[in-house]
């Protein structure tokens, strides 16, 4: 990206936020487009949101279609670069680590650190623009359940907690069928906030298994935590709760307000008075909330109400894993649904 001859070519800013800015590019190599991200590491919270993005997304032995695809990631000092791997162990790599490790700048601030993602780009923006634009269809709705199951049980598989789902970190491909219809593929992506679970410790006559590596840091969005987030003592059961959100919110046509952006969102909430309140904090204060599936349809199945209830529970031991959630819903799509409207 520094060189004489660089390898992307950018062409447009599509996206800024607190950490970095996104690029749509050009890769010459091969003449495709791709998204670059971009992180300035000039601070260590900086830092580690960037190292956690590129150890999960590096960690990754084999591609999946709804994950977001981590094709490079460069490391620049100056004028100086390098490609980093999983494993890397670069001078310059390790200043990072340290940094990230220590919660302060360990290198010499005067230079200037880049952290460069090169990934798939997405032209369909992110879930909630996508569905909140168009007519509600219970095809999509299938397809995108359905996709999002995959994708989640594929993290877990591989021992990655996401920690931040929610439709904004949802992004949409909008590719088309031979007969040249709508056939949107997503991409779960912002790994920032991810949790790679380590193996070691275990009992090694026992499958690894990323629901018994417990977590203490509250961390996410709120209106898509887990009540135990909210409390401090969680697994990737937390995951599965933040996807109930969204799969109600999406099939409901839920959507609250953001109070700092105003920008219309979809998610699951409990009216208080005049408030509105985050499902896991409600459920925190009261695991016997009943919550109202369905709160807008005349009619839901039964089996897709009893997913959702049993997703929103309060007690992570009653929600299903990734794996048992991405059955269930292959069996609801196959059974219940018309994929006609």
């Amino acid at each position: 990206m520094v060189s004489s001859q660089p390898k992307y070519e950018l062409l447009q800013e599509v996206g800024r936020g607190t950490y970095g800015v996104v690029y749509e590019a050009w890769a010459r190599s091969r003449g495709a487009r791709v998204a670059v991200k971009r992180i300035r590491c000039q601070a260590p919270e900086n830092v580690e949101l960037a190292l956690r993005e590129f150890w999960a997304l590096s960690s990754i032995q084999s591609q999946h279609p709804n994950i977001i695809h981590l094709e490079e990631c460069v490391l620049q000092r100056d004028v100086l670069a390098q490609s980093l791997s999983h494993g890397c162990s670069s001078p310059l790599y390790l200043e990072l680590v340290e940094t990230s490790l220590k919660g302060e700048i360990t290198f010499d601030p005067r230079c200037a650190y880049y952290l460069w993602f090169v990934m798939d780009f997405c032209d369909g923006g992110d879930m909630n623009a996508y569905l909140l634009s168009r007519k509600p269809s219970r095809r999509t709705n299938t397809s995108f359940m359905l996709q999002l199951g995959s994708a989640l049980a594929f993290l877990h598989k591989n021992q990655i907690i996401h920690r931040d789902l929610k439709p904004d970190n949802i992004l949409i491909c909008q590719d088309r069928t031979p007969a040249g219809g709508p056939d949107p593929t997503l991409k779960v992506a912002d790994f920032g906030l991810s949790k790679v679970c380590s193996t070691s410790g275990l009992n090694p006559e026992e499958p690894a298994s990323v629901n018994k590596c417990f977590l203490s840091t509250a961390c996410g969005t709120d209106f898509y935590m887990a009540p135990e987030v909210w409390e401090g003592q969680y697994t990737a059961k937390a995951d599965i709760f933040a996807l109930g959100v969204i799969i109600w919110a999406m099939v409901e046509r839920i959507t609250f307000v953001d109070a700092e952006t105003q920008k219309e969102l979809l998610g699951g909430y409990v009216q208080q008075g005049s408030d509105i309140v985050p499902l896991g904090e409600a459920l925190l204060g009261n695991p016997k909330l009943e919550l109202l599936i369905p709160a807008r349809k005349k009619s839901m199945s039964a089996a897709m109400r009893q997913l959702i209830r049993d997703m929103l529970s309060a007690n992570p031991q009653e929600r299903p894993d990734a794996a048992a959630l991405e059955l269930r819903l292959v069996q609801i799509a196959c059974r219940e649904w018309d994929w006609d409207t």
